[in-house]
């Protein structure tokens, strides 16, 4: 396989373990990732809930000391939580010392307000992905397309409107996410002038050595905004399987060349627990669909349970979840490849991004070793 596989970490904690122990996770997962021939490792961005990716921008920093060549980066920064100049800043400050190896994410997160989840499901840019009578699961190629997730089944909105405010200074209002882009970009470029007409320039972060990538789940704003300014584009197939193709069809619609790319650039997100067989492979995953359900009930990312000791969901506990692990690519390394080769082949993305989440740390290195070996990739020599 030629097709790039990158790595996105959530530092997930365990039930019965740390915070502590999941940065010392991470770290060690980015070693071994980069010895494994991944080609990028990026820090997903959660608050106030069991993963210990919280800082992200702090852990990119970590990972790129602890490695020497992998790139590493934010997927994503949630813009709406911080100022333009602060994540500017922050990645030129890790620039300046591990050079031209960071990607800089942005994603809209933060700036929804009124939503849990998802942007509202929309097809501009692409063809619709269900049935909009029967709300029918569709099989593309081999690529399980279910129905869009609607954000109002979240049972319990509270904790997400608390966690906004507390992310908030009072009164704030985070920019629209297409200016706010327009202002990190400009930081970057040394053209920034403040509103009242003042050219300022962040130092460090004026031309670090960063790569700009914006993220999305439907074919709404991020994924036009990538297209239009030329940018590569990350859809999120692992967290929207019902809308992530729409997603990448209306950046291809949208896309305008530039200087940083001749042509579209898109990374495509799938979770994936690998195992030495398929039986082995089910029995570590079988806690997942309790990881996602308690997303969905409002609470936030759990501990991540013993496969060994949860009961199963229920019905209704399950209908909340089953388009996560209906998307779920879990199996030996041959049934993994085979999904994932054909998640490729039905987006025609130019990379792969893969995010595995196991109770043990050691089934997690085990996962990303095993693919990595099917795939092909070509293990790093030692320095």
């Amino acid at each position: 396989m030629t097709v790039p596989l990158s790595i996105l970490d959530l530092a997930p904690i365990s039930a019965g373990s740390t915070a502590q122990q999941a940065l010392r996770n991470t770290i060690d997962l980015a070693r071994h990732a980069e010895q494994w021939g991944y080609h990028r490792y990026w820090l997903a961005e959660h608050h106030f809930v069991s993963v210990a990716s919280s800082s992200s921008i702090t852990l990119i920093g970590l990972v790129a000391a602890a490695t020497q060549r992998i790139r590493v980066g934010s997927a994503a920064v949630q813009a709406g939580h911080h100022t333009s100049a602060s994540i500017v800043e922050a990645f030129g400050t890790i620039d300046a010392l591990y050079p031209g190896r960071l990607d800089l994410g942005l994603g809209r997160s933060g700036h929804r307000r009124n939503q849990f989840g998802a942007e509202t499901a929309r097809t501009e840019g692409g063809k619709p992905v269900i049935d909009t009578v029967t709300g029918r699961t569709e099989i593309r190629d081999g690529v399980v397309v279910p129905p869009p997730f609607d954000p109002g089944r979240i049972l319990d909105r509270s904790k997400f409107l608390a966690s906004v405010g507390a992310l908030q200074q009072p009164g704030a209002q985070p920019l629209d996410f297409a200016e706010q882009v327009d202002e990190v970009r400009a930081l970057l470029e040394g053209t920034f002038v403040s509103p009242e007409g003042v050219a300022l320039h962040a130092v460090p972060g004026e031309g670090a050595q960063v790569r700009l990538w914006l993220f999305g789940s439907t074919a709404g704003a991020s994924a036009e905004l990538a297209g239009r300014l030329g940018l590569p584009f990350a859809a999120a197939y692992h967290v929207s399987p019902g809308t992530a193709l729409d997603a990448i069809a209306a950046y291809r619609k949208a896309f305008r060349p530039s200087a940083e790319l001749a042509e579209p650039y898109v990374v495509i997100s799938a979770d994936v627990v690998v195992a030495e067989n398929d039986a082995t492979a089910q029995r570590l995953a079988a806690s997942y669909g309790h990881w996602v359900y308690s997303i969905r009930s409002g609470a936030g990312a759990a501990d991540y349970l013993d496969p060994a000791t949860v009961a199963p969901l229920t019905a209704e506990q399950r209908r909340l979840v089953d388009d996560r692990l209906a998307t779920q690519f879990v199996g030996s390394p041959g049934t993994v490849v085979e999904r994932l080769a054909a998640l490729r082949r039905v987006s025609g993305a130019d990379e792969l991004l893969v995010t595995s989440i196991t109770h043990r740390h050691a089934d997690r290195l085990e996962s990303h070793r095993l693919l990595a070996e099917a795939w092909g990739l070509r293990a790093a020599r030692a320095a």
